[in-house]
C-alpha cells in the first residue's frame, strides 16, 4: 500500500518532458550595427514540432520592448521546414524532426544592449501532443565580442554554474547532508521494527512459527539453514520493493530528478496532506475504528504456496507472514518510510532494512534457540494497547506533515501554540489511557496498575509538563526540530506582541530586505533572503557571506537553530564579521520577477525555494540541509562546507577560520 502511495507520489513529481533544449548565438550580418540571432533547438528523438507559419500550433517567437535595439523584420526560419497537408487537421502544416533552426535580425542604436524574449512551441509525437512549452531568453548584443566575424553564444541563463565548488570539498546531489544522521535513522528503523512484534497481528505468531520449523526439518541443520532463509525472506520483502522503486528512478532520472522528486515529496502541500491523512487513517486504525487488511484471496493463495518443500515453501511461509500481518505493520512501515522520505534517497532504504532485520531476527533467533521462547511474556490485552499507544503517536507525528505544508506555504492555519496544543491534549489523553481512565473497544478492564504502565505514564506526563510552558513562548529545544519556528507564536511572556510577519525572535524587518515580510532569521540575527542582494552587501560591506542554506521543513536546521545559532558567541561573529543570508530552498511563494532563473533546459524558476535550491546547487553542488557555507564578497566558497553538527566549539572554529581565509585573499 504504502509503496503505490510513494508511486503515485513520484509519478505526480515527474516534471514533463523538455522536447525541444535550445541555444543562441549572435553574429554580424552586414554593417557595425546589424546583428542575426540565431535558435537552434535541439528536438526529442521521436518528436516533432511545427515551424513558424502553420495554420496549427505555430511556432511564435516574441521578444519584449528594449532600448538601444531595433527588429528588423519578423523572425525566420533559417532551414525549411518539411511542408504538407495533415487530413486529420485539415490544415497545412511546417514540420521538424531533430532540429528547428530560426533567425531575427536587429539593428543597434547604442553601444550594445540585452534582447529578451520568449520562444513557444508545442511538440508531438505521433499524435500525442504535449501541453505548449517556453524558453525565455536574454541575449547580449553588441560590444567587443560580437564586432569579429565569429558567432557568440549569447547568454540565457541568469546563473550560470562557473563557481561551483571542487566536489571533494562538496555534497554530492542527492545525498545525506551529515552522517550524523544516520545513527539517528538506524535507531528509529530499530524502533518501528520492536514496535511491529509488539502488536497482537505479529507476537502470537512468533511461536506458531518456531513450531513448524522444530517439526517441519529433517534434521536440525537443514532446520537452521531454512529458519535463516526465512529470516533473509522477510528481509527482501519488506526491502526490496521500496529499495526498487526508488533506484529505477534515480537511474532513469539521475541525481537531480531524484533530488527533486524527494524535496517535492518533503515540501510540497499535496504529498504532505496526503501524508497527514494517511496517518490519521493508522491512527483510527490502531484505535479500533476499522482493520486495515489485505483481500483474503492474496493471503489464502500465499498460504497454501508455504505448503511446498523446499526453499520455495519457506519463502511463501515469509510472504504469508508479512500478509497476514499487514493489518498491525502496514501503519508501521507506512510511517516508517513517509517519514524517511524527507532525507536523502537511500533513506527510505536503510529504513526498510534496518526495520525488517529488527522484525525477522526474533523469529530467526527462536526458531534457532527455541529455549529462549519460555522467557517470552504471553499474549493477552496488553498486546491492543500497544496499538493504542501506537495510535496515539501516529496522531502526534502525522501534524508534523501538516505543519511542513502550512510553513512553506504560508497559510498561516497551525502557528507554534496551536501545534503544542494539540501535542498536549494527545499526551494528556495517553497519559489517562495508560492509566486506565480511557478505554477503546478491544481493550480489557484495568483492574490494577502494572509497575510498567505506571512507569509510562510518569513518562509521558512529564513530557506533557514539558511541553506547557511552551505555549507562553519557552524554546522547548528538545524538540526544535519537531515544532513550528518560534516567530509564528501569537504570544510571548513577557514581549509585546508582534504583527504578523514579524517576529519577537528574529531580525528587524527593515523594508530594504527583499521578502523579509514572509521569511524570518532566529534569534534576531540581521541578514538577507535572496542571494544577489546579500552578495551585494558583501561587497558593499567588505565582508565575507555566511550562507544558511535551510527550509522551513528541515528538522535538523530548527535543531540548529537553537543548540547552536542560540549561542551568544556564535552570533556575536555573524554579526560582526559576516553577511548573512538565509536560502530557504523549500518555501512556495512566488519571487520578484527580476530574481527568476532561467536554467540550462529552458525551464524558468519562479518560486523563492526552487531559486535558491538551484542557486545552492549549481554554485556551490550542495543539495542537502542544512548546509552552512562561508563564500567571499563576490560568493566563491572559502572553505569546504558544513553540515548538520551540534558541536558549538566546532561551529565558532568553522566561522573564526572562514574569517582567516577572507583576509588571506584581500
Amino acid at each position: 500500500m504504502t509503496a503505490l502511495l510513494l508511486v503515485a507520489a513520484i509519478v505526480a513529481a515527474a516534471q514533463p518532458t523538455v522536447t525541444v533544449r535550445w541555444n543562441s548565438t549572435v553574429a554580424p550580418a552586414g554593417d557595425d550595427h546589424t546583428f542575426e540571432i540565431t535558435f537552434t533547438g535541439k528536438i526529442l528523438d521521436g518528436w516533432h514540432t511545427y515551424d513558424l507559419h502553420s495554420d496549427f500550433s505555430s511556432t511564435v517567437v516574441t521578444f519584449e520592448k528594449t532600448e538601444g535595439i531595433e527588429l528588423l523584420g519578423e523572425p525566420f526560419e533559417k532551414v525549411p521546414s518539411k511542408r504538407h497537408y495533415d487530413e486529420i487537421f485539415g490544415f497545412e502544416l511546417g514540420e521538424y524532426e531533430g532540429e528547428i533552426v530560426l533567425g531575427q535580425r536587429v539593428r543597434l542604436t547604442a553601444p550594445e544592449a540585452i534582447l529578451r524574449g520568449n520562444i513557444n512551441w508545442r511538440s508531438c509525437q505521433g499524435t500525442n501532443c504535449n501541453m505548449p512549452e517556453d524558453w525565455p531568453f536574454e541575449i547580449k548584443v553588441g560590444g567587443v565580442a560580437e564586432t569579429s566575424s565569429a558567432e557568440t553564444t549569447a547568454t540565457t541563463d541568469a546563473v550560470t554554474a562557473d563557481s561551483t565548488t571542487d566536489a571533494a570539498h562538496s555534497t554530492p546531489l542527492g545525498e545525506t547532508s551529515s552522517g550524523s544522521d544516520l545513527p539517528g535513522l538506524i535507531l528509529v528503523a530499530i524502533g518501528w521494527g520492536l514496535l511491529a512484534l509488539l502488536t497482537p497481528c505479529v507476537f502470537p505468531m512468533i511461536p506458531m512459527t518456531v513450531s513448524f520449523f522444530l517439526k517441519g526439518s529433517e534434521s536440525p541443520a537443514a532446520g537452521r539453514f531454512k529458519v535463516l532463509m526465512y529470516g533473509l525472506f522477510i528481509v527482501l520483502l519488506y526491502t526490496v520493493p521500496i529499495a526498487a522503486i526508488i533506484l529505477i528512478t534515480r537511474i532513469v532520472g539521475g541525481d537531480a530528478v531524484t533530488a527533486d522528486i524527494f524535496n517535492w515529496l518533503a515540501t510540497h502541500w499535496l504529498p504532505n496532506l496526503i501524508f497527514f491523512l494517511v496517518f490519521m487513517v493508522f491512527a483510527a486504525s490502531f484505535f479500533g475504528a476499522f482493520e486495515i487488511t489485505l483481500p483474503s484471496s492474496m493471503v489464502n493463495r500465499s498460504d497454501r504456496n508455504a505448503d511446498k518443500g523446499g526453499l520455495l515453501g519457506v519463502f511463501f511461509m515469509a510472504l504469508t507472514l508479512v500478509l497476514v500481518s499487514f493489518s498491525c505493520t502496514g501503519p508501521i512501515v507506512g510511517s516508517a518510510i513517509i517519514g524517511a522520505t524527507s532525507g536523502a534517497f537511500w533513506a527510505p532504504i536503510l529504513t526498510m532494512l534496518v526495520f525488517s532485520i529488527t522484525f525477522a531476527l526474533p523469529f530467526t533467533l527462536f526458531a534457532m534457540f527455541p529455549s529462549l521462547l519460555k522467557n517470552l511474556p504471553k499474549s493477552g490485552g496488553w498486546l491492543n494497547s500497544v496499538k493504542v499507544v501506537l495510535g496515539f503517536i501516529e496522531v502526534a507525528l502525522g501534524f508534523k506533515f501538516l505543519s511542513v505544508a502550512d510553513q512553506t506555504y504560508h497559510w498561516g492555519l497551525l502557528d507554534r501554540e496551536v501545534y503544542l496544543a494539540i501535542w498536549i491534549v494527545c499526551f494528556t489523553l495517553l497519559g489517562f489511557y495508560l492509566l486506565g481512565k480511557l478505554r477503546f473497544a478491544h481493550d480489557s478492564e484495568v483492574k490494577t496498575l502494572s509497575v510498567t504502565r505506571l512507569a509510562l505514564a510518569i513518562a509521558d506526563f512529564t513530557f506533557v509538563v514539558y511541553m506547557i510552558p511552551g505555549m507562553w513562548g519557552a524554546p522547548l529545544k528538545a524538540l526544535s526540530g519537531y515544532l513550528p519556528p518560534l516567530h509564528t507564536q501569537d504570544f510571548i511572556l513577557g514581549q509585546t506582541p508582534v504583527a504578523a510577519g514579524t517576529a519577537a525572535e528574529s531580525a528587524t524587518v527593515t523594508p530594504s530586505v527583499k521578502y523579509g515580510d514572509i521569511l524570518t532569521m532566529p534569534h534576531g540575527i540581521t541578514g538577507y533572503f535572496e542571494w544577489n542582494e546579500a552578495v551585494a552587501a558583501a561587497r558593499t560591506a567588505g565582508k565575507p557571506l555566511f550562507i544558511d542554506v535551510t527550509g522551513h521543513g528541515c528538522v535538523n536546521c530548527r535543531e540548529m537553530e537553537q543548540k547552536v545559532l542560540s549561542d551568544a558567541r556564535v552570533q556575536q561573529i555573524l554579526r560582526d564579521d559576516y553577511i548573512v543570508v538565509a536560502l530557504y530552498t523549500d518555501d512556495k511563494a512566488r519571487a520578484a520577477e527580476e530574481d527568476w532563473i532561467t536554467t540550462e533546459g529552458g525551464t524558468t524558476l519562479k518560486e523563492i525555494g526552487r531559486i535558491n535550491s538551484y542557486i545552492v546547487r549549481t554554485r556551490f553542488n550542495v543539495n542537502a540541509q542544512p548546509t552552512y557555507i562561508v563564500a567571499d564578497a563576490e560568493g566563491e566558497a572559502l572553505l569546504p562546507p558544513r553540515e548538520y553538527d551540534l558541536s558549538v566549539e566546532g561551529f565558532i572554529a568553522f566561522l573564526e577560520e572562514g574569517v582567516a581565509a577572507c583576509r588571506r585573499t584581500e
